[in-house]
């Protein structure tokens, strides 16, 4: 697996540990970098979450990650090996990069222009069925506090402000 990464670099990062950052200019609709991985069947993918998130229990220390990214129907990908700087892409409420599968690869491509030094973020797109496991740190305006798909956003700001009301009673 040969992982293209001049436009990219890993460091520490205020949103989640460690980050990937701008190492140059990227222009907008620049394919940054691919999300490499091993390939599973959503079963095996299921039990290796599993295992992960076990782990990570067992382990505070640890910072919580699961690095599997969802290819298609049938296939999700294990980001979770050495040579995938992607697996550090943030999430952020107003990324500047999106995430597309073309011919069967997964891309992070550049929203907007991403000056030399910016963090590299991405919309997890997260559904609200466990949206209070995963906060949020983006610290982007629009933020709620936790991880959810941009189209799941409102209903979740619903939710949010219902939970305020009845907990002020």
């Amino acid at each position: 697996m040969d992982v293209n990464t001049e436009y990219v670099e890993v460091k520490g990062s205020g949103i989640h540990h460690k980050g990937v950052f701008a190492a140059k200019f990227i222009p907008k609709g620049t394919r940054i970098i691919e999300y490499v991985g091993e390939k599973l069947t959503k079963a095996q993918s299921d039990k290796r979450a599993d295992v992960y998130l076990e782990e990570n229990e067992k382990n505070p220390d640890k910072n919580g990650a699961v690095y599997i990214f969802e290819l298609n129907k049938k296939y999700d990908i294990d980001g979770n090996v050495p040579n995938n700087p992607a697996k550090y892409i943030n999430h952020s409420c107003d990324p500047n990069a999106e995430t597309d599968i073309i011919r069967g690869k997964i891309w992070v491509i550049a929203l907007r222009d991403i000056e030399k030094g910016e963090e590299i973020t991405y919309d997890y797109c997260y559904d609200l069925d466990s949206w209070e496991d995963h906060p949020c740190r983006c610290g982007s305006k629009n933020c709620l506090g936790y991880i959810v798909g941009e189209d799941h956003r409102a209903k979740l700001k619903k939710e949010l402000e219902k939970k305020k009301r009845q907990n002020k009673k």
